[in-house]
């Protein structure tokens, strides 16, 4: 993708990790796409690695506003923007190639997962322990999540 693309559409540079936190139960499960990413819309490219907050470039001209992407995540899924919520605490940054990536987290406020939404578009819940065998960057952005939503 060309500096222009990203210019053109910043949302190229985010990506969006949703999960459900039962109120009765407190289980967490984190949605996974094609048995292969729990990063909407799009996986990371391999050989990414999350960075420290304290190696973060301070000096992005550009940063999308992540309410775009709960748009496109509910539309994707068939529901309501309103049923998303974004984490307002966590913001990864992702180092790869062609410059860092933006990681948002959000939270399906229903009452149970919408599994059969999930289910439509080639997705699953899947707890923290069912996420083994992600990509390594991956499975440091769940736990960095895990350890925010708990």
């Amino acid at each position: 993708m060309t500096a222009q693309a990203i210019t053109q559409n910043p949302l190229a540079k985010t990506r969006l990790i949703m999960y459900h936190k039962s109120t009765s139960s407190g289980m967490t499960k984190f949605l996974r796409r094609d048995g292969k990413t729990v990063c909407a819309f799009t996986a990371l490219p391999k050989l990414s690695t999350v960075m420290d907050p304290h190696e973060r470039p301070g000096d992005e001209k550009l940063l999308a506003h992540p309410s775009p992407l709960l748009r496109q995540a509910a539309e994707w899924l068939g529901m309501e923007t309103a049923s998303l919520e974004l984490e307002s605490e966590y913001c990864e940054k992702v180092d790869v190639a062609d410059g860092p990536l933006t990681v948002y987290l959000a939270r399906f406020k229903t009452i149970d997962p919408p599994e059969k939404l999930v289910d439509k578009v080639g997705g699953k819940f899947v707890t923290l322990t069912e996420a083994v065998g992600l990509p390594p960057a991956e499975m440091e952005l769940l736990r960095r999540a895990y350890e925010l939503i708990m």
